[in-house]
């Protein structure tokens, strides 16, 4: 007969690990948190204004940061996809959206390509010193003209026989690491005429003559990063400079945009995690007509309605994130954990500017700049429209 002390009682302090993750993840976990509050965090500010300089990529490269799911050959930690999420994730602790976002262009989206697509000497050449924090990368998809329709870039690579080199020309913008970047994977298209058949990807040394860093751009957020209105004016490579197969560069991109948005995915739900753990802390703090605000039940319920948002989130990309661990390619999950974790985070961050009042929308607190920083995410990496494009043609609509 069960009795009160037999009966399993709720714990909510208990730990929340998911089966996705080991021992081994929650020491990287502790090592990166470690990193990130005592280097990173007390920058945040003037990273705001400045940018973060390129020692930190360097120094998160001697800490092997940058390369957790990387093949040891080439320098990296040879992990699996979780602990990139664990990276994601542990990144929202330095409270620099823009920082966290240089670090998943080096990455989760330029390093990639280059792993899985390039030749030995293209590795060699630029993801072992990127592993290092040697070698910054950029990617280069978006254009003045065209963004998420990828098939409607203007970027032309023709080739040049005389010479065995491809003459670049065209323009990209929006391009995150754009000005630091020591090399960019370039999107272009080499036959007009293809559609997406007509796409090449190409790495390109920033210092080639015709590379022109025309503009850093001034933004919403994520002020931390640099982003960039590029130009390319008769840029010549050499044909060894293509990356993967020849009008394969869509398919190459597609590929990745897909780990890259459950990775995105994950750092939105840490990003909504933390401004909702500070406004937790500020509303047991903040009397109002005699007590703390966090004891209103109109309060409780605005914090029990995000944390039921931020669980469910959480749930949809560990669960994702398994199957594309495991050899899947859940293409419409992973769409639905982007498009869903993005939303929800920018509305956390919302109503905690809310709960925090004229504080709130003050830059001392930090609370403003969250939803500044998170709000890029239901545009980068595919738009909620694209998102929703996707994932209702995967039910044959």
């Amino acid at each position: 007969m069960a009795t009160t002390e037999t009966v399993l009682k709720p714990d909510h302090t208990g730990s929340r690990k998911h089966f996705i993750f080991t021992e081994e993840h929650d020491r990287l976990r502790e090592s990166i948190r470690a990193f990130v509050v005592k280097e990173c965090a007390p920058h945040a500010e003037e990273w705001e204004e400045q940018t973060f300089p390129d020692s930190i990529i360097r120094r998160m490269g001697e800490l092997g940061f940058l390369g957790l799911a990387m093949p040891e050959e080439y320098g990296g930690q040879g992990g699996d996809y979780y602990a990139s999420l664990v990276l994601a994730e542990e990144m929202a602790h330095a409270d620099c959206g823009g920082l966290a976002m240089g670090v998943a262009v080096q990455t989760d989206m330029a390093m990639p390509p280059i792993h899985l697509f390039g030749t030995e000497e293209q590795k060699q050449r630029w993801l072992v010193p990127a592993i290092k924090g040697e070698a910054i990368l950029a990617l280069g998809i978006t254009e003045p003209d065209a963004g998420s329709d990828v098939a409607g870039i203007k970027t032309r690579a023709v080739y040049d026989a005389a010479t065995d080199e491809y003459v670049i020309n065209g323009s990209k913008t929006y391009i995150t690491n754009g000005h630091r970047a020591d090399v960019i994977v370039l999107v272009t298209k080499t036959d007009p005429d293809a559609g997406h058949g007509g796409i090449t990807l190409f790495l390109v040394p920033m210092d080639t003559p015709g590379v022109i860093r025309e503009q850093k751009l001034k933004k919403l957020g994520m002020n931390a990063s640099d982003t960039a209105l590029l130009a390319f004016q008769d840029v010549r490579v050499p044909a060894s400079a293509m990356l993967g197969e020849e009008g394969k560069g869509f398919y190459h991109i597609s590929w990745e945009l897909q780990g890259e948005r459950l990775i995105g995915a994950a750092g939105c739900v840490a990003g909504a995690q933390r401004v909702f753990d500070r406004t937790m802390q500020y509303a047991l703090e903040r009397k109002a007509f005699g007590r703390e605000i966090g004891r209103f039940q109109v309060t409780r319920h605005k914090f029990a309605e995000m944390a039921t948002k931020i669980e469910t989130a959480r749930q949809m990309v560990y669960m994702t994130a398994w199957r594309f661990e495991n050899g899947e390619y859940p293409v419409r999950e992973i769409s639905m954990a982007k498009l869903y974790a993005s939303r929800i985070a920018v509305e956390v961050a919302d109503e905690c500017i809310q709960i925090h009042g004229g504080a709130g929308y003050m830059k001392e607190y930090g609370i403003e700049r969250a939803w500044r920083d998170l709000r890029l995410n239901r545009i980068g990496a595919g738009t909620d429209e694209i998102m929703l494009e996707v994932i209702g043609r995967s039910y044959g609509l």
